[in-house]
């Protein structure tokens, strides 16, 4: 190559590096004033000011970490406890006859409602009726013989044995009679309870036995819900504990009700408590049979709660970044519950904290860290409503 090809390509890349250099070197401005050279344009000053302003709110030499916070929130969870159980009526009972016998009269219908002691049916009773009558006569008999012994006894023509065998007839003859009445009385089924009949098994005219159901008798004043919960909330199962009770026939009605009765033992193959709920039925709109889904509400445990991105691993376990006046801080944490949209931990965390859930990657322990837009659009400094604020889960 000729010398004054060299020389040109010489100058070129001299021209470039000083161009370079002026461009990239902050500083380069200055350097060329104090030499008379001031035509280059002053092209960093404010981005200039931006770093250093950046740097001095950072604490110098370390630049913040742009990363995305949310609040943490607060959860209750194992406060709500639901079961599906079906109902049955507070009282029911199938009415069967102490004797045989015909049917002669079916004294109700099916759906009539009943009070206690009610006739319902009539068997035939022609041999309890004359052995009936025939026991008053007999007892007229013994008080006339009684009454003849008395008088002879005051004149003392009757002896004293005399008048205590009258006595004692008297009295054979009133059981007598006690027992045919109760023969007689037992040819007429009545209700042992105050209620509504079902349908109708049999018909006037059928034999019966001791065996033969007449009718059914339901008391709904109340309905009896029997329920298995599990094990962990036998301790909190209290007698008169309030519920609530749906109807999956009546779905959106709500019934209150009580707990009624508590088993007193832990079934040991499925390991829950069986617990029956009454439920007060005024207007009859509930029936026996009905599966209900009972609702009993518990105080509950209550943990924070973080977005799912938060939770990061390490070979101590879970932790979190929590952010305190613009440093990262890590906070160790044990997960309880993970949900769709948060995560409950059990860890030095309060509502309201700042943790990081975007960034965490470039997120060191002491760093300074600058929090950013969220994937909401509300800017950096706005108000942003806590993670998972408190609600009811089911444990």
């Amino acid at each position: 190559m000729k010398v004054w090809k060299q020389l040109v390509l010489t100058v070129f890349l001299l021209l470039a590096a000083l161009a370079g250099w002026a461009y990239f070197y902050p500083g380069a401005n200055q350097v060329l004033a104090r030499v008379g050279i001031d035509w280059l344009p002053q092209r960093s000053a404010p981005q200039t000011a931006s770093r250093q302003e950046d740097a001095e709110r950072n604490g110098g030499s370390r630049p913040a970490t742009l990363v995305v916070a949310e609040p943490a929130g607060r959860e209750t969870i194992n406060n709500r406890l639901t079961a599906i159980g079906t109902g049955r009526a507070l009282e029911t009972v199938s009415v069967t006859p102490f004797t045989s016998g015909m049917m002669t009269k079916l004294l109700v219908k099916a759906g009539a409602r009943v009070k206690a002691g009610e006739p319902i049916a009539q068997l035939d009773a022609e041999n309890e009726q004359i052995a009936a009558d025939k026991a008053k006569i007999a007892l007229q008999n013994a008080e006339n013989t009684l009454r003849r012994i008395t008088t002879l006894r005051s004149t003392n023509t009757a002896t004293e044995v005399q008048m205590v065998d009258a006595q004692l007839a008297v009295a054979n003859a009133k059981l007598a009679q006690e027992e045919a009445s109760l023969a007689l009385s037992r040819r007429t089924v009545t209700a042992p309870i105050s209620g509504i009949i079902g349908i109708l098994p049999v018909n006037a005219g059928n034999f019966v036995t001791t065996q033969t159901s007449i009718a059914t008798i339901d008391d709904r004043s109340q309905i009896l819900i029997d329920i298995w919960v599990p094990e962990r909330y036998a301790p909190q199962i209290k007698v008169g504990q309030p519920l609530t009770a749906t109807a999956i026939a009546m779905p959106g009605q709500v019934f209150e009700g009580k707990i009624s009765a508590v088993d007193n033992m832990i079934d040991a193959a499925s390991r829950t408590l069986r617990v029956r709920a009454g439920i007060a039925n005024p207007r009859d709109m509930l029936r026996a049979g009905m599966s209900f889904e009972v609702t009993i509400l518990f105080p509950g445990d209550s943990y924070p709660s973080v977005d799912p991105l938060a939770i990061q691993w390490s070979a101590d376990g879970a932790y979190v970044w929590r952010v305190v006046d613009g440093v990262a801080e890590k906070v160790p944490v044990q997960i309880i519950q993970r949900n769709t949209a948060s995560v409950l931990v059990d860890a030095q965390v309060h509502e309201g904290d700042m943790i990081v859930t975007q960034g965490v990657q470039s997120v060191r322990a002491g760093n300074p860290v600058r929090m950013t837009r969220d994937e909401s659009g509300a800017p950096e400094g706005s108000e942003v409503k806590p993670l998972g604020s408190p609600i009811n889960r089911a444990g």
